[in-house]
Order: C-alpha cells, then sequence, then structure tokens
C-alpha cells in the first residue's frame, strides 16, 4: 500500500480508464490525462459511461487506491477492496476476531467521545447554543452501555439542520451527508486494509449484513466535519459542486492529537493509531479531533 497517495480523481464524464507505466490513463472524448499511479488514493467513478480496464482496477487496487463508483442517484453504491493485501496473516485475523470486551469497550469509549466533542464543537461553531448537549454529554458511561450518544445525535442534528429534521428521510440534506460520509468510509477502509485487519469485524458495530463494521467504528469522530460542511451550505439538491466540495474535505486542514494535519492524513494517523492499541492495549489511547479554521463553504475540486 502506498502510504504517500494524496490525490482523489473524480471522473463525471464518458471515459475510457486504463492502464500504462505506472499511470492511470483517462481518455475523455476531448483530452487525456496521465496520472502516476503512486499519486492516487481514491478513484471515485461519478457516472455510468466509463470504461474501466482489468489492469487498471488490478493495478489500482495492488497499490492501495481506493475505488468508488456511483449509481444512477449518483451516491456511491460499491467499491473495490483487495482480497489479499500483503501484511495480512492467519495470527492477525484470529487476533483481531479474539479482540477482548474490554479491549473494544475501551477503543469505543475514546472514539464515541471524541465523536461527541466534535459535534459539540460543530454545533458551536455554527452558532447554536450547546448547554442541554453538554448536559446529556456529562450523563455518558464508559463505552456508552445506556446509548446516550443516540439521544445526543438526535438533537445535534435537529439542533444544525431544524426541529423538524429527520435524519432517515430522502432530503438533500441527507443524500450531501450520506455521500459525504461514504467518502469518509471509503478512506478509512482503505486504511483498515493497509494495516492488514479485517473491515468486517468491528468494535461496537456488528451488522452481520455490513463487509465495514471496523470502517464504520473508527470513522465515527470525523463525521461532524461533513454534517459542519453541509449545514453551513444552502443547496436544493446533491450538484456536482456539493459532491466535490465534500470530496475536497479530505485536504481540510484539521488538528488531530494536538497536530495540525491534512483530513486525509489525519484519518490514516487514526486508523493506525486505534490498531496500534489493539496489538498494545498496556498504551495510553488519545483520539482527539478538532477544527482549527472555518470549513470552506465552497470547496470544489478538479475534476475529469
Amino acid at each position: 500500500m502506498n502510504v504517500m497517495s494524496w490525490r482523489t480523481v473524480v471522473v463525471t464524464q464518458h471515459a475510457k480508464i486504463s492502464y500504462s507505466g505506472r499511470r492511470i490513463i483517462v481518455q475523455t472524448n476531448e483530452t487525456i490525462h496521465q496520472i502516476p499511479i503512486d499519486d492516487i488514493q481514491i478513484l471515485l467513478i461519478s457516472t455510468l459511461q466509463v470504461v474501466l480496464t482489468a489492469p487498471a482496477i488490478t493495478e489500482l487496487s495492488q497499490a492501495g487506491a481506493k475505488i468508488i463508483f456511483t449509481g444512477r442517484d449518483s451516491n456511491p453504491t460499491c467499491e473495490v477492496t483487495e482480497l489479499y493485501p500483503g501484511n495480512r496473516n492467519s495470527i492477525s485475523i484470529q487476533n483481531q476476531a479474539q479482540w477482548p470486551r474490554e479491549l473494544k469497550e475501551t477503543l469505543w469509549d475514546a472514539i464515541v467521545q471524541a465523536k461527541i466533542d466534535m459535534q459539540l464543537q460543530s454545533a458551536a461553531l455554527l452558532g447554536h447554543k450547546i448547554i442541554a448537549l453538554k448536559k446529556e454529554a456529562t450523563q455518558m458511561q464508559f463505552a456508552d452501555k445506556t446509548n446516550k450518544e443516540a439521544v445526543i445525535a438526535r438533537k445535534y442534528f435537529q439542533l444544525i439542520f431544524g426541529k423538524d429534521f429527520i435524519r432517515t428521510d430522502c432530503s438533500p440534506i441527507n443524500a450531501a451527508l450520506n455521500y459525504g460520509y461514504s467518502i469518509l468510509l471509503a478512506a478509512v477502509n482503505r486504511e483498515i486494509v493497509g494495516n492488514g485487519f479485517l473491515t468486517q469485524l468491528g468494535v461496537h458495530h456488528h451488522n452481520a449484513m455490513s463487509d465495514f463494521n471496523l470502517g464504520s467504528d473508527l470513522m465515527e469522530p470525523f463525521r461532524p466535519i461533513i454534517d459542519y460542511w453541509v449545514a453551513s451550505q444552502k443547496f436544493n439538491e446533491l450538484t456536482p459542486d456539493v459532491k466535490f466540495g465534500l470530496i475536497e474535505l479530505l485536504n481540510l486542514e484539521i488538528k488531530y492529537n494536538g497536530k495540525n494535519t491534512l483530513l486525509r492524513n489525519a484519518l490514516t494517523k487514526h486508523v493506525q493509531n486505534c490498531l496500534n492499541y489493539t496489538t498494545h492495549p498496556q498504551e495510553k489511547l488519545t483520539v482527539k479531533v478538532a477544527l482549527i479554521h472555518e470549513v470552506p463553504h465552497h470547496a470544489l475540486i478538479s475534476n475529469v
């Protein structure tokens, strides 16, 4: 896996994507783009009018790049995951399957506390009074055994999006949130696989039908970044500009465990931090995320 990759490539029009000489070739009706394969972290196919060759898929997967496909509604529908990363072995899989309950609860406690801290920060930056949310947060128990996080989440979403907001409806806001979360999840899954772990076996999420339980766990502290950006926008549908803005958030500068870094790099450090704890539980686990700048309202990304 290439840990130095940094580029998100978005294809939005009719194109052929192939591979030649350590480069991905994107040929459209107007031009040809050649992109070093080692630069690509995520390839997002945001159209159904793309021909993607087998060598391109194979080489991107072996390089650790995440390939995401969207459906007719332009929402992510599936992704390509490398089956046999070189650093995965039967011992690491067995250890993951046997993580003790105390370890998982300690890890989840750090994650959910960091998520709630970010929710409070995001709501405050949006100009909302957070006294009620803070009060709920003080009632949290270790590993959130009373599911207080769900109560806080409901009040938080209605605070930043309005009292009539329902997270499960088919509104443009939910479409944007789901799109942004999908990008986050794909980036986190990439790091999990790159570290030799299974995305299916989580510490809190245990959906038997999901292949991404661990990714769903580890991404939680970063969700409020998506929430804050979406709440800062004014849009009536999930337009290409909204999608590009959400994708470009991967290049947002934030603070992770006291150090300034880009979000995409913070995700790398965060996954390594959490997974390192599972193999060295005697070490102190710290998960602290913070926004250091106002999230850009019109963050766009160059697209093909």
